[in-house]
């Protein structure tokens, strides 16, 4: 038994610790802002406020003293309610959807060219037509965005999708929410894609530097994915593994049965 003892600390766990060596990654490498020193950073930039796009889900409600007059300029806020309709179905039912041609078809006002515009621009366009035409004096237009979600993919602890229901959100907001990178993730060199006017825009950014603050790119928009690649580390640590683990296993079996017939004998 003292013999299996010597021969396991002897020589199965400096196998162990090589085989773990193999995946040791720089801790320099698993830190945000690494090269930022101890200063007051400049303030950062507002979060411009997001443009309808085409594709875009918006809820448009419409308030006023004569609720009974506003309530056709709702309908479209409030789901069928149909018994055979499925949930894919209502939730479909629910909102504005901006067509490919940019625009929407609004109760009582017609067609309304929306992309481009801002939300705040599309409640003063809707509240002027409406009070143009007589239709109701000093309206409340209130509009959401019901399907605002950026998509994190990559060297982070939870991929997805996310929804974002405040409609404004940071690249580090996002990556937080997606559970942060893991130590195997690169944050030099973090890809986002974005659609934007009919153009898909490929943008790197890095993580450590402080000049990520006052990006354009620092706020997300609506569909746009974020991409964390993996390191070298990991593309090292995984081959090596790959490699070392049968030779290891192998050369520990081995090992072991020359152990067990020294002790027997």
């Amino acid at each position: 038994m003292e013999k299996r003892g010597l021969f396991f600390s002897g020589i199965v766990l400096p196998c162990v610790f090589v085989f773990l060596f193999t995946s040791c990654v720089n801790t320099k490498k698993a830190v945000y802002f690494n090269n930022i020193a101890d200063t007051v950073l400049p303030a950062l930039v507002d979060g411009l406020e997001p443009v309808i796009q085409k594709g875009d889900l918006l809820s448009i409600s419409v308030s006023s003293l004569s609720p009974e007059v506003t309530t056709i300029f709702n309908a479209a806020n409030t789901p069928a309610s149909s018994s055979d309709l499925s949930s894919s179905t209502l939730s479909q039912a629910v909102g504005y959807l901006i067509s490919q041609d940019g625009n929407i078809d609004f109760p009582m006002l017609g067609t309304l060219s929306v992309a481009g515009l801002s939300k705040e621009a599309l409640k003063d366009l809707i509240t002027h037509k409406l009070e143009e035409k007589k239709l109701l004096f000093n309206p409340v237009v209130t509009i959401r965005y019901l399907n605002f979600h950026v998509t994190v993919l990559g060297e982070v602890s939870k991929p997805g999708v996310i929804t974002i229901p405040n409609e404004q959100v940071t690249l580090l907001e996002a990556i937080g929410m997606a559970g942060d990178l893991t130590i195997y993730g690169k944050r030099d060199n973090v890809l986002l894609l974005r659609k934007e006017n009919g153009q898909k825009i490929v943008q790197r950014l890095n993580l450590n530097s402080e000049s990520l603050l006052s990006s354009p790119y620092y706020y997300l928009k609506s569909n746009d994915v974020v991409y964390v690649e993996p390191n070298k580390n990991k593309v090292t640590s995984v081959s090596q593994s790959r490699q070392l683990l049968p030779i290891i296993l192998s050369g520990l079996s081995f090992l072991t049965i020359i152990a067990d017939r020294i002790i027997v004998n």
